[in-house]
């Protein structure tokens, strides 16, 4: 069974997946960052300097000026400025992703479309073949 699984663990897609899933986790950081930092400050500017992580629907009784005010005293709420958020990061990530397996089909496509040459000693075969049935 340990055989097993070294020879599946070493198989090459194995890898390649293991390295993939590191770096997405790295571009998630990354892509996280420019949604909170970067994109979401300059639209809740325009929309006259809103915090969309501050969007919540209070479910108790009670008040609170944030988001955080209500975590904080335990109150139920539904958190829809931090949905939005999420929903433009998957968005951002959607496209990012879209974008490169774009480039890697064009990339491939440009390899199959290279013609393939003949070794000289299989095209001298195939002429004899060809001479052979001629006759």
């Amino acid at each position: 069974m340990w055989k097993e699984f070294k020879e599946f663990a070493m198989k090459g897609n194995v890898v390649d997946l293991a390295v993939g899933v590191i770096i997405g986790a790295a571009f998630g950081q990354i892509v996280t960052s420019l949604v909170t930092d970067i994109i979401m400050p300059p639209i809740g500017l325009l929309l006259g300097g809103i915090d969309f992580s501050d969007f919540y629907i209070n479910l108790s009784h009670t008040a609170y000026a944030t988001l955080a005010d209500a975590k904080k005293a335990g109150a139920p709420t539904i958190n829809y400025g931090i949905f939005l958020n999420q929903v433009i990061h998957f968005l951002i990530v959607a496209f990012a992703i879209f974008i490169v397996v774009k480039q890697v089909n064009r990339f491939k496509s440009k390899q199959a479309a290279e013609p393939q040459t003949m070794p000289a000693q299989e095209k001298l075969l195939t002429e004899i073949r060809d001479l052979l049935k001629g006759k």
